[in-house]
């Protein structure tokens, strides 16, 4: 029998009539063996705002007090079964013991363990609808087999750890039960709580999916599907039905929120193909991610990502000289930055950061000590307020007349940012953060709303 991994996200699980959708899911499919699930929705963003420094007592208790209350009308739903109340009410007093430790010591490890509560009570809940369905289920620890490093707050996975430690303690379960686990969180060698960043679940799902070889993820999540761009910037906006690896990574690099950016990766190392639907109407259907697709078109969709931030390093020591791009990238690298467009000159170089990239506590990314170290070599701008807009596509850098169509429809714009040519799948440009919704819709409608469309 085929092997599937069902990743639910927060407002999949937001409540119990939530997550009865998503059991009925589960239960009609029995080749879904093992659930990946999000905190409910809105859980992380309070458990957030609990890590903060200014967050006093009595909002501390005000914010526990919203957490419990999520939990306590799905119990309530659930008929309040003993153990799992046990279990609950456990997860509700470490939550306040961690945040009353926060108010006294900041420590990000702790940051990780309170940012990861969310996922153990929705997994316990979640568990005990499947069974109140008449399903076998129960919950397993992922930090069991989640091995990553120690970086707090967006933790690096250890593949081959985790690929040996899922075969060895999770895959055998699998035979019996549906097994219930979280995502986004694992931990590091000496069985800390770390995270994976905002977003992360996604990325848990492939892991694990990686590791135990299995046929199919399934991202359920609250739209069915990937769409050419986001509904709510082009109302002619429309689900894709099938799309390759390489277009999704794209779009899911560019801002394609279905998706969490590092989920490809391990779909692609094993040719997992990747489900993305709605779980309050699977009758929909969705997008099928796969390795190979029937049709490649030049235009598949146009993504936008938000809260961009330009970083330009001007030095003379880049006329003529080596290294320069060396160190730059050392640097960012030894903070754990991730670029991603860049364009250079003689003695200028812009970079292209994602704010949204931030770890799970909400941390940003140019903190003093970076732009101090960047500053003993360059003179640094920091540019903000911008929105990266990318057409993903196939064959875009060599097929006549993509750039002139898309310049012809960004005329009326300033476009602060041009990438193009490094990759045949997207042409990235970078624009006034006001100015995007115009863009992508004005972009939309002339590559997907005319005749010519390819």
């Amino acid at each position: 029998m085929s092997l599937i991994v069902a990743k639910f996200g927060g407002t999949s699980v937001a409540d119990y009539d939530a997550m009865h959708r998503c059991a009925r899911i589960i239960i009609e499919n029995p080749e879904i063996r093992l659930v990946v699930v999000s905190a409910s929705s809105g859980v992380t963003n309070l458990l957030v705002e609990l890590t903060q420094a200014d967050t006093d007592a009595q909002r501390r208790q005000s914010l526990i007090q919203q957490i419990s209350a999520i939990q306590h009308l799905i119990l309530e739903k659930l008929g309040f079964p003993n153990e799992v109340v046990v279990r609950i009410e456990a997860v509700l007093e470490r939550i306040e013991a961690l945040s009353e430790q926060l108010s006294v010591q900041r420590s990000k490890a702790v940051m990780d363990e309170l940012l990861a509560q969310g996922e153990q009570c929705s997994s316990a809940l979640f568990a005990a609808v499947l069974r109140e369905k008449g399903a076998k289920s129960s919950v397993f620890d992922v930090r069991n087999i989640m091995r990553t490093d120690s970086f707090f707050g967006r933790a690096e996975p250890q593949i081959e750890q985790i690929s040996s430690l899922t075969q060895a303690e999770l895959s055998p379960k699998l035979t019996d039960e549906v097994i219930v686990t979280q995502g986004f969180i694992g931990a590091d060698y000496q069985g800390c709580t770390t995270t994976l960043g905002r977003g992360g679940s996604d990325y848990s799902a492939a892991l694990l999916a990686e590791a135990l070889k299995a046929d199919a993820v399934q991202i359920w999540t609250d739209v069915a599907g990937i769409y050419t761009t986001d509904p709510r910037l082009a109302p002619n906006a429309r689900p894709i039905k099938e799309i390759s690896f390489n277009e999704a990574a794209e779009m899911a690099t560019f801002g394609a929120k279905v998706l969490h950016p590092a989920t490809i990766l391990p779909a692609v190392r094993q040719k997992i193909q990747v489900f993305v639907g709605s779980s309050w109407a699977p009758e929909q259907g969705g997008t099928w991610i796969r390795h190979q697709v029937n049709a490649e078109p030049v235009y598949r969709a146009v993504a936008v990502r938000r809260d961009q931030t330009l970083l330009n390093l001007h030095s003379l020591q880049m006329l003529h000289a080596q290294g320069f791009l060396a160190e730059t990238f050392a640097t960012l690298a030894r903070h754990k930055i991730s670029v991603d467009l860049i364009t250079t000159s003689e003695v200028n170089v812009s970079l292209t950061l994602d704010k949204t990239g931030s770890d799970s506590s909400g941390h940003g990314l140019l903190n003093e000590s970076l732009l101090q170290e960047l500053s003993q070599h360059s003179r640094v701008r920091v540019e903000e307020n911008l929105a990266l807009i990318a057409i993903v596509g196939n064959k875009i850098a060599t097929t006549a007349g993509v750039c002139r169509r898309v310049f012809e429809v960004l005329a009326p714009h300033n476009v602060r940012m041009i990438c193009q040519g490094a990759s045949p799948h997207n042409l990235c440009v970078l624009v006034a953060e006001s100015e995007a919704a115009q863009v992508v819709n004005a972009l939309h409608q002339d590559l997907f709303e005319t005749p010519e469309v390819i």
